[in-house]
C-alpha cells in the first residue's frame, strides 16, 4: 500500500493479542514505549518516518491516505502517539512543518481512531501552561508561551474533539535510554559535565526531569485500564517529583559519576539566546491519575539518569565496578 511499507513476516502480524500501534517508536519515548507494551505481552506496531528501520512501518503521518490505510490493515486495540517535533526552538523556526506533524496529523489519527474503535493516547507536554501559577492540574486555563506549546495545545483539542473516548497525557521534559546525548535536553548536559572547560548553565527555570520507562509504564496502565473502564478518558498529567534547573541536573549527574562540578556556572538570568519563550515553572499536578491508582513511583533522578548516561563514559567497566 503506498505511503508506508512493513519488513515483519505475515506470521507475526497474524499472532493474537492486544494492538497497540506506537507512532514515533524510534524517537526516545517511542522506543521507551514499544518495549513496555512487548515485555506486557501486547503485540506491537511501531512507526517511523525518517529513522524508520528493520522490524518498523515507515508511515508519513501527515499523508491521511497513508494513516488511514495503516489502521485499516493493522486494526490496532490501542494507539499511542508519540510522534512530535518536541524542540521548542526547532518549532518557532520551522512553524509549518511542526504544525503538520503535531496538530494536522493528530486531527487524522484522532478520526481514524474514532471510525476504527481504538484507543488513541496523545502525548502533550507541561509547556501548555505558562509557569506562572504552578502546580497546575488537568482543570487549570493552558496559556502557552511558544509555538510548540500552542501546537501540543492544538493537537489536544484536535484529539478530543475527533475522538472523544481519547486519553492526553502530558509530561515534563523528557529523559531515558538515548541514542546519542543529545537527543534529549537532560542527557546533553553530559557534554557540559564531561568537559572541564567553565560553562554557564540556567538555574531559573524549573523543571521536572522524567524518565520515559515511567511515562511508558503509565501508558500501558491507562491502555489496560480505559480498555475496560471508558470514563478513563480526557486530560492526565504525569511527572517526575524532582524540581531541578538545568545546573542542578548537571550538578547531579556530575555527583552520579564522581566527576567535579566546580567549572559548572550557575545562571540566575533568564537566557535571551533561545528562539522559544520557556516556562518559569510548569509543574504537573499529577493527582487525577495517582487516585486512579494509575501512576507509577517514579525513578530517583541519579539512579534515571546514571542509566542513561553509563554508557557514554570513556571507561564501559565503570557500570560493573559502581553496580556490583
Amino acid at each position: 500500500m503506498p505511503g508506508f511499507e512493513f519488513s515483519a513476516s505475515e506470521e507475526e502480524v497474524l499472532v493474537p493479542a492486544q494492538r497497540v500501534l506506537v507512532t514515533g517508536a524510534t524517537g526516545l519515548l517511542g522506543r521507551a514505549v514499544c518495549r513496555e507494551f512487548q515485555n506486557a505481552g501486547w503485540l506491537v506496531i511501531g512507526t517511523g518516518f525518517r529513522r524508520a528501520r528493520p522490524r518498523l512501518l515507515r508511515c508519513d503521518l501527515t499523508d491521511e491516505d497513508a494513516v488511514r490505510g495503516l489502521l485499516q490493515e493493522y486494526t490496532p486495540d490501542v494507539i499511542v502517539h508519540c510522534a512530535a517535533e518536541r524542540r521548542p526552538d526547532v518549532v518557532e523556526r520551522h512553524t509549518e512543518a511542526a504544525v503538520n506533524l503535531n496538530v494536522h496529523a493528530t486531527s487524522t489519527l484522532a478520526k481514524e481512531a474514532a471510525t476504527c474503535g481504538a484507543l488513541l493516547i496523545y502525548i502533550s507536554s507541561d509547556y501548555v501552561f505558562d509557569g506562572r501559577n504552578p502546580p497546575y492540574g488537568e482543570d487549570d486555563s493552558p496559556n502557552p508561551l511558544n509555538v510548540y506549546g500552542r501546537s501540543k495545545l492544538e493537537g489536544e483539542r484536535e484529539t478530543l474533539r475527533h475522538c472523544p473516548g481519547a486519553v492526553v497525557l502530558r509530561v515534563p521534559v523528557l529523559f531515558g535510554e538515548v541514542e546519542s546525548v543529545m537527543e534529549s535536553a537532560v542527557t546533553s548536559l553530559w557534554t557540559k559535565v564531561e568537559t572541564t572547560e567553565s560553562c554557564t548553565l540556567d538555574h531559573c527555570q524549573q523543571r521536572f526531569p522524567t524518565d520515559t520507562r515511567d511515562v511508558a509504564a503509565v501508558c500501558r496502565k491507562l491502555s489496560e485500564r480505559a480498555r475496560q473502564d471508558p470514563s478513563i478518558r480526557g486530560l492526565f498529567h504525569f511527572s517526575g517529583k524532582e524540581q531541578m534547573t538545568k545546573y542542578e541536573m548537571a550538578v547531579s549527574i556530575a555527583q552520579a559519576f564522581n566527576l567535579p562540578s566546580h567549572h559548572l556556572i550557575p545562571l540566575t538570568e533568564q537566557p535571551a539566546a533561545a528562539a522559544a519563550l520557556r516556562p518559569i515553572n510548569s509543574q504537573l499536578n499529577c493527582s487525577r491519575l495517582e487516585l486512579l491508582d494509575l501512576s507509577v513511583t517514579p525513578r530517583p533522578f541519579g539512579t534515571a539518569v546514571t542509566d542513561a548516561l553509563w554508557p557514554f563514559t570513556p571507561d564501559k567497566r565503570w557500570r560493573q565496578t559502581v553496580f556490583h
